[in-house]
């Protein structure tokens, strides 16, 4: 039985609130459904179970085929009641239950009787539950009442048949789009609900018409519109025109910004918001023309109505990230918000604040935030760290007070993700201004000393190991790091271990100290510890002298592995113990994927020169060691690179080809993966005939082709060019697929003695300065960049002409540069005027490449971005910029 709502006592921490579905079975409700049966109904007994039914319907209770038939008909004998309550129950239990076609039968004909009942109730209840279980066949019976119901004078009824005509558009569209004259009468309604559904399912209808879309908004936004949600539905649509409008500044499409600002002034406050917004987020909007949105934006944030004041803040909170200047006219009313009872307020008014601010309110809002944080949530804490960590960067002169506001909300209480927040905003600062390094590094030293996440403790003790010895006083952190070889868990004193070892290798007057404690660590009870603590030792030299660490052991210690650990995994599995020691140069750089599984037919081997090694080649290694079984190529010198396989066939076609570049020093392997796909067929001289003519740096100087080529049975043919050494040559090949053909009996399998010669267009091949490319990251892109050094740094600025927006621009120059994405930094933030990418890569000659690309929307759509190049050679540096301007 359902449990009635009990309050223990008067205390509001003690109320306990009883579900009236507490402890319902599915069995028992099952049982009292037979109530439905009774001679005499009880319409509120049958209300009851019917709403335990819907519960247990809706909390993912699965009914047998059998149950569900059952309650079915039980339910449809509830159509002799009178009662109004329970034939709506009714109708939602149908919709709910979805019978199927079958059933659905012996309902239809109470559904249409009511449908054409005096009761508009009945009409407009039947007409939603019939559209939801009927099939298009149906539909097409009841048509005509469906069209009448839609210009139907009861506001009702013709609700119910236009969210149903929204519903049935998605099964039955040809069915629907018939109702346009009808649908079009509606929007002229003077009911709010119909004109809103009905102008909802007019757009649906045209959706995939431009130019009708463009005619309903123009119409519309002469001022027939009278239902706020119906104007707000047309600001939407009116919005879409304008983005999709190719120029949006000129003067045919003044008209519909002019009716955004003409909602401005709407008497409905929905429509005033959903104007404001739309005008917010235009693209390409100018300071003039927020200029009112903001306005009204502004008055909504003194409103009584907290959401209301939700909207309006939010809103500014966007706009603030592309036009802060627009919004410091409403910074009083926001720091008014500070104290709003509603938190998402309060953070939302704190973070737009931190971005509109200048730097003599800093202070101010500094104090207001830190007696605010304590009565927020986590997630709203970290949304205000990273608006302060954005603050300091855009004021670097108040990092100390700033600085000091972090360093003591990260000594208080707060999940791990909030203190995760805090340590990088304190790391980013201590990365960008040089003054705060010292003081971020002893707040960040404090921290650890009493830290509950290992986690957070072995990144801050790394980050220690890598700006700590650059300070004025090194020694000053030695004492924190040490403490956490006493105190903590073994993957802390690990790398406290590491942390201590790189002092001791970059400041020579530590190394006698560091030498003692790390001696100390000898007795750990973890291996690993001890490991590390005997590596460091043995390789560090000196005994502990004061001698100069040597640069090969600086880097064999604490240098980036510019290898991926994955490639390294797998070399290290594949490695046999031999005399020839393992080689770390001969593990690839470059992750590969897998390329295309060739299709190969069981029990089948592919013959000649074309048999692949045991399995498809999936790394360069593979790759290498196919290509240096063939004499002709093994004088080649060491691969460069292995493209991922490039189509050049459409898929079911008579014969499938794609073709992978190799990439050498001095030439190009091209190899040809083929496939016969005609069982009747067999194809012999298998060979690709190159032409040049649009690669001039080209010279081919080898062709291997494919003696045989089986149903279904890949094979390889190779043809190679050579190129100026170094040199990353680029062009455009024709390839033309010539073969012997011949027939195969079917019944035998054998083929003719006497073959055709055929011929086979294939689509052009390119080689381009990716090619050239290795994508290489690197853990650490700021030392990476600074150990290579402003020696062969190369700048300069571009203009990539008009862009659909900047994540476009930036996947462009990445795709061009071939380069492997630093940091996450690809991904371009949603309304963005500007970004930075951080772009590695080892370049042909085996030379190292860091990327730093600064984009920027300058005008309208056009984009400008700035380049600057390091890498070990001067050439290489230039050649980047030369792809760029040449691309």
């Amino acid at each position: 039985m359902a449990q009635p709502l009990v309050k223990k006592d008067d205390d509001r921490d003690d109320e306990v609130d009883y579900s009236p579905f507490l402890g319902i079975e599915k069995g028992a409700i099952l049982q009292e459904a037979r109530a439905f049966n009774d001679p005499q109904l009880d319409p509120r007994r049958c209300s009851q179970v019917i709403t335990k039914l819907l519960y247990l319907l809706n909390q993912g209770e699965t009914f047998t085929k059998v149950e569900a038939t059952e309650v079915f008909f039980a339910v449809t004998k509830l159509f002799q009641s009178r009662d109004i309550g329970l034939r709506r129950m009714v109708y939602v239990m149908i919709k709910e239950i979805s019978p199927s076609a079958d059933e659905v039968i012996i309902v239809t004909s109470s559904l249409m009787k009511d449908m054409t009942s005096k009761t508009d109730m009945y009409r407009a209840n039947a007409i939603r539950v019939l559209c939801r279980i009927t099939d298009g066949t149906l539909i097409t019976q009841i048509e005509r009442y469906l069209k009448q119901a839609i210009v139907d004078k009861n506001p009702v009824v013709a609700s119910a048949a236009l969210v149903s005509g929204i519903h049935l558009l998605q099964t039955n569209p040809e069915i629907v789009k018939r109702w346009s004259n009808e649908v079009q009468e509606a929007v002229q309604s003077r009911a709010a609900l119909v004109q809103f559904h009905a102008l909802a399912l007019l757009h649906q209808i045209r959706q995939n018409d431009r130019l009708a879309i463009n005619k309903l908004v123009s119409s519309l936004t002469r001022g027939s519109v009278r239902s706020p949600l119906a104007q707000c539905l047309l600001i939407r649509y009116t919005s879409q025109v304008i983005r999709e409008s190719a120029n949006n500044s000129q003067a045919g499409d003044r008209p519909f910004y002019d009716f955004l600002e003409g909602c401005l002034r709407h008497k409905a406050e929905m429509v005033i918001f959903e104007a404001a917004r739309a005008i917010t987020e235009l693209n390409g909007v100018t300071s003039r023309e927020l200029t009112p949105a903001i306005t009204v934006l502004q008055l909504f944030l003194s409103s009584s109505k907290p959401v209301l004041r939700f909207a309006a803040v939010r809103t500014l909170n966007k706009v603030a990230m592309t036009h802060p200047m627009a919004v410091t006219n409403c910074n009083i009313d926001m720091e008014s918000l500070i104290s709003d009872q509603n938190r998402s307020i309060a953070t939302l008014a704190i973070t737009t604040l931190l971005k509109t601010g200048n730097e003599s309110s800093v202070d101010r809002l500094m104090k207001q935030i830190t007696n605010f944080m304590s009565d927020i949530a986590d997630e709203f804490k970290i949304v205000v760290v990273e608006a302060i960590r954005s603050l300091c960067l855009k004021f670097p002169l108040k990092h100390r007070s700033l600085m000091n506001f972090l360093s003591n909300i990260l000594r208080e209480e707060g999940g791990f993700e909030y203190k995760k927040a805090i340590v990088d905003s304190i790391v980013i600062l201590i990365r960008d201004i040089p003054e705060a390094k010292e003081t971020g590094l002893l707040h960040l030293c404090e921290f650890i000393e009493d830290c509950e996440f290992t986690y957070l403790s072995t990144q801050i003790l790394h980050f220690l190991g890598i700006e700590g010895p650059k300070t004025s006083d090194p020694s000053k952190y030695i004492r924190y790091i040490y403490n956490r070889v006493h105190l903590e868990n073994a993957t802390v004193r690990a790398g406290a271990v590491s942390t201590l070892a790189k002092f001791g290798a970059m400041v020579c007057a530590l190394k006698p100290r560091i030498f003692v404690l790390l001696r100390r660590c000898l007795l750990d009870n973890d291996d690993e510890v001890r490991d590390r603590a005997t590596l460091y030792l043995n390789t560090l030299g000196g005994d502990g002298a004061v001698v100069e660490t040597g640069e090969d052991v600086k880097e064999f210690l604490f240098g980036s592995l510019d290898i991926p650990l994955v490639n390294l995994e797998n070399s290290l599995k594949n490695y046999e113990p031999s005399e020839e020691s393992f080689d770390i140069n001969s593990v690839p750089k470059e992750v590969k994927t897998q390329p295309h599984a060739e299709k190969k037919a069981p029990g089948k081997k592919p013959t000649g020169l074309g048999a692949p090694p045991t399995g498809p080649p999936s790394t360069v290694d593979a790759y290498e060691k196919l290509l240096s079984s063939i004499a002709e190529y093994a004088n080649f010198g060491k691969l460069f690179k292995s493209s991922a396989p490039v189509e050049l066939t459409e898929a079911e076609t008579e014969y499938a080809v794609n073709v992978v570049k190799h990439i050498f020093d001095g030439h190009v392997v091209f190899q040809y993966n083929c496939t016969n796909t005609i069982p009747e067929q067999l194809l012999e001289n298998v060979a690709v005939i190159v032409d040049a003519s649009d690669a001039e740096e080209f010279a081919e100087v080898d062709s291997k082709p494919l003696r045989s080529l089986p149903y279904d049975s890949p094979g390889q043919t190779f043809v190679a060019f050579e190129k100026p050494e170094g040199v990353p040559a680029v062009g455009k090949f024709s390839n033309m697929l010539r073969f012997i053909v011949k027939e195969v009996d079917p019944t035998t399998g054998e083929a003719e003695d006497d073959g055709v010669e055929d011929e086979y267009q294939l689509e052009e091949l390119e080689v381009v300065a990716a090619d050239y490319m290795l994508k290489v990251g690197v853990s650490n892109f700021r030392n990476a960049w600074e150990s290579i050094g402003a020696d062969f740094e190369r700048v300069d600025e571009y203009g990539l002409g008009p862009r659909d927006s900047l994540a476009e621009a930036v996947n462009a120059v990445v795709n061009l540069l071939g380069m492997q994405p630093c940091e996450g930094t690809e991904v371009v933030p949603n309304n963005s005027r500007s970004h930075t990418c951080l772009l590695s890569g080892v370049y042909i000659g085996n030379v190292k490449v860091l990327v730093r690309l600064q984009f920027g929307i300058d005008g309208p759509k056009d984009v400008a971005m700035k380049l600057v190049v390091r890498s070990e050679d001067e050439a290489v540096s230039d050649a980047i910029h030369e792809i760029v301007a040449s691309g």
